[in-house]
């Protein structure tokens, strides 16, 4: 007699109510939030969420309106031209990590490693 396997786990095609997309949405991008971390929470993988979010973008584009929260920038602080401890005296921009880590981007960065760092950071 043979033998067989029987594979358990989530089903792989599943259905995703809009409420339930806008909710993993609003955590994976929640400021502080990993996308990473809510996608393992949710079982979802991060390219769909991020799938989500494109396809989301495209259709408030388009002047559709949803209830998750509209894009906000970011909050910028300004402080005094003053050295902090450890930081670079020739950066030109500093990008605040969680955990205490930075990034520190020179004036004399070329153009093409100054936008690759910042789209991955975004």
């Amino acid at each position: 007699m043979g033998q067989i396997t029987v594979m358990m786990g989530p089903e792989r095609r599943r259905r995703w109510r809009d409420e339930e997309r806008f909710q993993i949405l609003a955590e994976a991008f929640a400021p502080g939030a990993c996308v990473a971390e809510v996608a393992r929470q949710r079982d979802v993988s991060t390219s769909l969420i991020y799938t989500w979010r494109r396809n989301l973008r495209r259709e408030q584009a388009k002047g559709a309106s949803h209830p998750m929260v509209e894009a906000t920038f970011a909050q910028a602080v300004l402080a005094e031209d003053q050295k902090m401890d450890g930081c670079d005296r020739c950066a030109v921009i500093t990008v605040e990590l969680s955990e205490g880590r930075s990034v520190r981007v020179s004036a004399e960065a070329p153009a093409a490693l100054v936008a690759a760092t910042l789209k991955a950071l975004r």
